[in-house]
Order: C-alpha cells, then structure tokens, then sequence
C-alpha cells in the first residue's frame, strides 16, 4: 500500500474530531505526495459531487487489533465486534470516508482538491481516492445496526459572541456543529470537568452542565 497523499485538516489531534464524515462542514485540503502530483490522475475528478476517501488510522497504526471494542456511542461498557463497528483498532488500521468534493484547485503543491465533511485528523496519510456513485453506493432500505440508535443526537451549545468572534466567520457554522455532537467520550459524564481539543488553530476550552455545552474559552494557539 502506497501513500498517495495527505490531508490538511483543522484538527490536530483526535479529540474534537466529528465521529462520521459528513456531520460538521469542515473544509480541508487534500495535497498528493509528489509521485502522484499528475494533473492526468484526477481529469474528470471534478463531475463528481462527492469522494470516498481509504485512508490510514495513523495514530494506532502501530496499536494491537482486538477482536471486541466498545463503542463509545454506546457508553463505553458494551463490547461489539471490531467488523461491526468503525472502531480504529483493527487487523488493518484503515478508514473510509464520504467527503463533498468542492474545488479541484491547481497550487504550488500541484492539483489538490478542496473537501467538506472530512472526518480526518490533519496529515492524515491517504492510500485512494474514488468517486461517490449515488446509484450504486446509496442504499436507501439499508439498516444502521446500533449506530442507529443516536443518529439524530445533538446537544445544545451556548458560546458568547466575544468568544465566537474568535474564530474565523468562514469556520464558524463547522466549530459549532462540532460542539453539538458532543465530543466527549460518552462514557464520561462529568460537569465538573473542562475539556480542550484543538481546532483550526485555536484551542478551544468547554464544559458540559444540564446537556448544554458550555465554551469557556478559546484562545490562538498555532505555533508559526
């Protein structure tokens, strides 16, 4: 398996990430590695409205595959086979994405192309991209499993203007529909406690009381 390219992404570590492609618009950049920066590999890419993307769990590459996991949408306490589920922890460490295609833009680093909806943490290692076939690939009368079970989940959000004026007005819808899938684990239910990932270059402070996120900071943290 070769990389092919990488994504460049607001999302500098794990925590924070959206569970499933396609749940927060979040923009990223998809910038190939130099053997594969051939403007013939991707004619024709831009027809498509969406990509899949197979890429590799980078982080637990190195990490035993179990053939349970607990899932934490499903509180962390309720083992469900590894091939049941999308957990990271496998014989391969590989993901698969639906990613909204929305430029393919020529740069100083060759054609890359400008994706919406990436679940991925930024310099993701990408093994192929193929395009989305809406006639072969959705499956209307498909069944969910227990991933069903909080589809529609959401939580509210409360963050004063002063804080959200913080972040760049083009990222602000993503950063709180981000928030409103909660990224704590769901086995964690602490209000006590204040949570912090990274996103977009700021890194961003909250605490969850009475189902309501709370953002209680957000300060500039990327490092020139």
């Amino acid at each position: 398996m070769k990389v092919i390219a990488r994504i460049h992404s607001d999302f500098p570590t794990k925590f924070g990430i959206p569970r499933q492609s396609g749940l927060a618009q979040t923009e990223a950049v998809i910038i190939f590695e130099p053997e594969y920066r051939c403007d013939e590999a991707v004619r024709g890419i831009e027809q498509y409205s969406h990509l899949w993307l197979i890429w590799e769990f980078s982080e637990v590459k190195d990490k035993p595959w179990s053939p349970t996991v607990r899932p934490p949408r499903l509180g962390g306490n309720r083992r469900i086979g590894v091939f049941a589920t999308r957990s990271p922890f496998r014989p391969n460490p590989i993901g698969l994405s639906c990613v909204k295609l929305l430029k393919v833009e020529k740069t100083s680093e060759g054609t890359v192309l400008v994706v919406e909806g990436a679940d991925l943490m930024d310099n993701t290692p990408i093994y192929d991209i193929k395009p989305y076939i809406p006639y072969a690939d959705c499956k209307t009368d498909a069944a969910g499993g227990f991933a069903e079970e909080k589809k529609d989940y959401a939580i509210g959000v409360e963050c004063s203007g002063e804080l959200l004026n913080r972040i760049p007005e083009n990222k602000r819808k993503a950063f709180i529909q981000i928030l409103s899938q909660d990224p704590r684990p769901s086995y964690i239910d602490d209000n006590k406690r204040v949570y912090g990932f990274g996103y977009a270059g700021f890194e961003i402070k909250f605490i969850v009381e009475d189902c309501v996120l709370k953002v209680t900071d957000i300060q500039y943290s990327r490092q020139e």
